[in-house]
């Protein structure tokens, strides 16, 4: 095999990982803003989570998932995962 084709063949998988640890961040970053979203609302729709009365420290938990989900969706976007 001559050095251009393994430079091109490394090149490749690398835009392949890339690209699917792209989706999995922005689809793990969606749903754990979807959960965030859920644990600062429910409490206002009358639901309950897993049978207990909402608390303050579900406010926290759903910004914490939803900061979390906001960074997912950022990494995902920017796709700067090899840094040299």
């Amino acid at each position: 095999m001559s050095k251009d084709t393994i430079e091109e063949y490394e090149q490749t998988k690398r835009k392949q990982l890339t690209r699917m640890r792209s989706i999995t961040d922005l689809v793990m970053g969606i749903l754990f803003c979807g959960l965030g979203v859920y644990f600062l609302t429910y409490r206002r729709f009358g639901l309950s989570f897993m049978g207990m009365e909402p608390s303050d420290r579900d406010y926290f938990l759903g910004a914490l998932c939803l900061l979390y989900g906001l960074w997912r969706v950022y990494r995902g976007y920017k796709k700067n995962y090899f840094r040299s």
